[in-house]
């Protein structure tokens, strides 16, 4: 693995992915470098949920428009269209879909269905991020675009192997992005959690990883599956995967370089980015 050095990462072109926690400014930076007018912007949750995922996400619509006389009436004869209006700024279909395990009359998911619904998460997050390669040399043949961007989903520390040299994933994305980890401090961590409790919202685990805490929360609580309020699974183990995707994170940032969350809060155009990872890369040569 060869960085650029900072003189050679100002110039063009510059290709990035940022990964790191929801929350801590990836979509934040991806869309202002994309107002600057210079940087294609790749949003992997959207291509997920666009390419991959669109066709079940639409499905689940229908399935419970279905479950109304009125609207199956006109589904059946193909009077009304029912799709996702999925956008950078609005993943809600996609979380939507993926839904939250537990009683059904709580808006919850059967474990098995909650698992097949992760299982195409997993391949999708795995498909749209080997599709990064793909997306910079359609942004400069068919946009003109020499800098990219690529936004990544909270979850690919979960999809990826960063202790594994040969990792295919990581090897595709570091052979042809500048890897930037945006790391966030334990107060940006119990304000997530905060955030999270007052609205829960669905996400990727690893099926070890929820196994092991679906098992104790079960023995927690001293409750059946179908009796888990699904809201308060997801809540009780938010701030356990943060801690399980920290040290992934760590390992996934040896493949590129690391900046704060505070410093991300301070940008305001894309000159100042170009200055950040510059002086990171500044950084990690100093640290080698």
């Amino acid at each position: 693995m060869t960085l650029p050095t900072p003189g050679a990462w100002r110039a063009d072109p510059k290709r990035v992915l940022l990964f790191g926690m929801s929350g801590l400014g990836k979509t934040h930076i991806a869309s202002l470098l994309r107002g600057s007018g210079d940087w294609f912007h790749y949003s992997v949750d959207y291509r997920i949920g666009t390419r991959y995922m669109g066709e079940h996400i639409a499905d689940n619509f229908k399935r419970e428009a279905m479950k109304v006389p009125f609207l199956r009436e006109l589904l059946m004869t193909d009077s009304v269209h029912i799709g996702s209006n999925i956008a950078f700024e609005n993943l809600a279909p996609l979380s939507t879909y993926l839904g939250k395990p537990g009683d059904p009359a709580k808006g919850g998911l059967p474990l098995d269905e909650y698992r097949h619904r992760q299982d195409q998460h997993r391949q999708a997050e795995i498909a749209s991020l080997l599709d990064t390669t793909h997306f910079i040399r359609r942004a400069g043949e068919l946009y003109g675009y020499a800098n990219f961007v690529c936004d990544s989903g909270g979850s690919i520390c979960e999809v990826v192997d960063p202790d594994n040299p040969d990792d295919p994933v990581m090897r595709e994305l570091s052979s042809n992005l500048l890897m930037v980890w945006i790391k966030g401090s334990e107060a940006h961590t119990a304000e997530l959690v905060r955030r999270f409790d007052r609205a829960p919202k669905p996400m990727y685990y690893q099926p070890a990883f929820l196994t092991a805490c679906w098992t104790a929360y079960l023995a927690e609580k001293n409750v059946e599956e179908a009796q888990v309020d699904p809201d308060d699974f997801i809540r009780w183990t938010y701030a356990r995967a943060l801690a399980h995707r920290q040290p992934r994170y760590a390992a996934m940032a040896r493949w590129g370089v690391t900046v704060t969350a505070e410093q991300v809060a301070g940008l305001r155009d894309a000159e100042g980015f170009d200055a950040l990872i510059a002086q990171a890369l500044e950084n990690r040569a100093a640290s080698a």
